[in-house]
């Protein structure tokens, strides 16, 4: 069971996941902005928040981490490779007031599995977008944070991007999952893999290579 929320100023997808309607507990993937909304969500399904997991660090993902962190006391998993982010966002986002975590986390690094809520995440390494960025697979459920969208790709224009490396995390989640994986985006609609294996123009190189 997974509800979707649009957060922030520029609508970055947090994602409720539970095992089922009727679950008491559910993991929160990247609280980009907006607690109380996330909070509220929360109530509304009848659950607590059991597991907070990141994507990745950019700003618009992990806004709200540090108050949902405090307000829920739940535990956290974020990339290791960008750690140093998470621990001094303005830095690194002038501009862009952002809440430093300066909390407990368990980091990653991919081939991890995270047990939450009764659900068993499968973490993999999919840089390209940004270093550390990680995905979470669960039940023919893929979160793929800024990697892979309906129709597009994460931006590779941003400081650490690259587009070869992006291009490869994405041949590596298609080898890896089944075509009918519903993947939820960091942005925009739900899709499949193999909707966009299929049509995305983005992935024309992929299709050339077979």
């Amino acid at each position: 069971m997974v509800d979707q929320l649009s957060l922030g100023q520029i609508g970055t997808n947090c994602y409720l996941v539970r095992p089922d309607r009727g679950a008491t507990e559910a993991v929160v993937i990247d609280p980009g902005a907006d607690v109380a909304e996330i909070r509220l969500a929360l109530a509304s399904s009848g659950a607590t928040c059991a597991a907070i997991l990141l994507t990745h660090s950019h700003f618009d993902h992990f806004g709200a981490l540090a108050d949902l962190a405090e307000g829920t006391g739940a535990p956290v998993w974020l990339p290791e490779g960008e750690l140093d982010v998470f621990r001094r966002p303005t830095y690194f986002f002038p501009g862009f007031p952002t809440r430093a975590y300066t909390g407990e986390a368990t980091l990653l690094s991919g081939g991890e599995s995270i047990e939450a809520a009764d659900i068993s995440f499968q973490v993999r390494h999919v840089p390209g977008h940004s270093p550390g960025h990680v995905s979470y697979y669960a039940d023919g459920a893929l979160f793929s944070g800024d990697v892979l969208f309906s129709g597009s790709v994460g931006r590779t224009d941003l400081p650490f991007g690259d587009w070869d490396t992006l291009l490869d995390s994405i041949r590596a989640l298609a080898e890896a999952y089944p075509p009918e994986t519903v993947v939820y985006s960091g942005h925009g609609p739900a899709t499949t893999l193999g909707d966009e294996l299929a049509r995305n123009p983005f992935l024309a190189e992929l299709r050339a290579q077979g």
